[in-house]
């Protein structure tokens, strides 16, 4: 099993794109945002690196929880609609409230009127035969949460690494600044894999959205 399909097992693709970028971004506002606020004199690669590592170690831990945080609620939350629908006041109501929470408007899917009666039929007869069953966090949460903060902590490692082994400070930003930029690329026509979107677009677009995002970060003194 490569380590992609493991990370996928566990991660929806766009929750993992999102939490690449997210690395990403954070450590190019770093390089970007120190240089333009201390001068080519004043930058000091090497703590700059460091200081990226550690942010984002930090936030990958801070993801991670939120991940696991997110997935009680989404459960709790399932378990009392589920609940709801079994004592809905009629059969019409309960399947009035199946639609709202399951309805196909917003999925690219050209579903007719009679399918769609169909499965919300199928979901409410199964929601009323079954028992909600007390909300937990399985291992595949733990594990889950593991690979949101290994996503967050060590993605944009490759782009640190000039700033802790470069002695010339301008050169070890410039390396870095290019790799981080080239990573966004990568990342972007990976991901486009899963769509059915051009890679060289999709890619060119992520690109210029993390770079259009530090911009914003930087503006706003993040």
């Amino acid at each position: 099993m490569t380590q992609q399909s493991f990370i996928f097992r566990f991660l929806d693709p766009g929750d993992a794109l999102g939490e690449i970028l997210f690395g990403l971004v954070m450590v190019l506002t770093f390089t970007i945002g120190a240089r333009l606020l201390s001068g080519e004199a004043g930058v000091d690669a090497r703590e700059i690196g460091v200081a990226a590592i550690g942010c984002n170690i930090a936030w990958g831990v801070i993801d991670a929880v939120f991940f696991v945080l997110g997935k009680l609620f989404y459960r709790s939350q399932r378990t009392r609609f589920f609940r709801q629908i079994k004592g809905a006041e009629s059969e019409q109501a309960a399947l009035l409230a199946v639609q709202e929470e399951f309805g196909l408007d917003e999925e690219p899917l050209a579903a007719s009127p009679e399918d769609q009666a169909l499965l919300y039929q199928s979901i409410l007869a199964l929601a009323t035969h079954s028992q909600p069953m007390r909300v937990n966090l399985t291992r595949a949460d733990f594990i889950s949460a593991l690979c949101v903060f290994a996503l967050v902590a060590t993605t944009a490692v490759p782009a640190v690494i000039p700033l802790l082994f470069i002695g010339n400070s301008w050169i070890a930003l410039r390396v870095s600044n290019l790799l981080l930029v080239v990573l966004l690329f990568v990342v972007g026509y990976s991901w486009a894999h899963f769509t059915d979107a051009r890679p060289i677009y999709v890619g060119l677009s992520v690109m210029l959205l993390g770079l259009v995002m530090v911009c914003i970060a930087i503006a706003l003194g993040g």
